[in-house]
């Protein structure tokens, strides 16, 4: 199934879900340079004061791994076709996340000083991710199993 704009034009709803998909990609694969090498900026600004505050401060290695390997995950499957509302979902899902922790958590909306650039991307990728959910909607039941789709 192909994603659907309300005003029809198909090549162009498959070229925006490209893009969209690209820039979640993107964003993800940037930002794993920095959580897998253990940038000092990664460590000490975001994922020890996070595992600090959940009461598991010698696990943050651990806690940044799993991030990243979400991240990797969500980023490979939204760039595959079949499986892009999947990943999409799994986007929001993360960048909800990363951006309650932001507002709610330890980390701060500006743990950098640099301007929050780095909530201002999770909240923009939280919406690029919504929109793909949107321009997919018709693959929802797909998704779903079939005992709730003939409900």
């Amino acid at each position: 199934m192909h994603p659907t704009l309300p005003f029809g034009h198909p090549r162009l709803a498959r070229a925006v879900s490209w893009l969209a998909a690209g820039w979640i990609a993107w964003e993800f694969f940037y930002y794993e340079q920095f959580k897998l090498n253990g940038a000092e900026g990664s460590v000490q600004g975001v994922f020890q004061p996070l595992a600090d505050w959940l009461f598991l401060p010698a696990h943050e290695a651990a806690i940044r791994w799993t991030v990243a390997l979400l991240e990797i995950a969500a980023a490979t499957l939204v760039l595959n076709q079949p499986s892009r509302l999947f990943g999409a979902f799994m986007t929001m899902g993360l960048m909800g996340g990363a951006i309650f922790l932001h507002t709610l958590g330890p980390i701060g909306i500006d743990p950098y000083g640099d301007g929050a650039v780095l909530f201002k991307e999770a909240c923009f990728t939280f919406l690029v991710a919504g929109f793909l959910v949107w321009l997919h909607r018709r693959e929802i039941p797909a998704l779903l199993p079939a005992r709730l789709v003939r409900a």
